[in-house]
């Protein structure tokens, strides 16, 4: 049985590179019972938006799937230099590398809005993937998928401009594409963290922000960024 409680804020350091994926368990799946019914038994902890769910070098001792909200994955070089992998959303686990034999995570977890999440301590889990083989292969595949995505994230970033970095990168946050997506899409990000993202500047992505608003791909409204269907005519042209 999930048991609720609400998480307490880290600090979180404060960033360039590639949007990458997570591993997602289904997109249309209700989280929490979904996983019951595979034996998997967690705790569901809320993070407030910039609470940190677990940092870069800390112990590696559970696996978080999102129910609600979004989480930034973010990486620290030696130097200081922070890099954004990307986002994770709703149906989504992160902090899988502990099932590989990780004692410490390898990347900081942030939320970014308001979120739900069941922590699955180490041990559970992995009991769960040895004893449920339906769950260890749903599970895989959603690695596999992963695995994709981050070849065609690196692609993106070595060979498109910024202007289609941040196309696709918005694209991919609104889920445009995906069957069942409405044509306009609303988003609550920061032209901050899309540099971040992308590997630029706030400055250029204002710039390219402006020239997708008055070719009519996107617009802002009370309740945050509208992303149109039509931005695709970016990554594509």
């Amino acid at each position: 049985m999930a048991t609720m409680s609400r998480a307490s804020p880290t600090p979180a350091p404060a960033s360039a590179g590639p949007i990458s994926a997570v591993a997602t368990l289904s997109p249309d799946a209700q989280p929490a019972a979904s996983l019951a019914d595979f034996g998997v038994d967690g705790r569901v902890v809320r993070f407030e938006e910039k609470d940190v769910v677990f940092s870069q070098g800390g112990p590696a001792d559970a696996v978080f799937y999102v129910q609600k909200g979004q989480v930034k994955l973010t990486v620290v070089a030696g130097t200081g230099k922070e890099a954004v992998l990307g986002l994770a959303s709703t149906g989504a686990f992160v902090g899988f590398s502990c099932l590989a034999g990780a004692r410490v995570y390898l990347k900081t977890a942030t939320a970014m809005t308001d979120c739900e999440l069941l922590r699955i301590d180490r041990d559970v889990m992995t009991r769960a993937l040895h004893r449920n083989d339906a769950l260890a292969a749903l599970f895989l595949e959603t690695l596999l998928l992963q695995n994709i995505r981050a070849e065609a994230d690196l692609v993106d970033h070595l060979l498109n401009s910024s202007e289609k970095r941040l196309a696709r990168a918005l694209l991919l946050l609104a889920h445009i594409g995906e069957e069942a997506t409405p044509a306009t899409v609303t988003l609550k990000i920061s032209q901050d963290t899309l540099a971040e993202m992308v590997g630029t500047t706030r400055s250029r992505v204002n710039a390219f922000m402006n020239k997708f608003r008055n070719a009519g791909f996107v617009d802002y409204g009370r309740n945050g960024l509208h992303v149109h269907r039509s931005l695709l005519s970016v990554v594509l042209g």
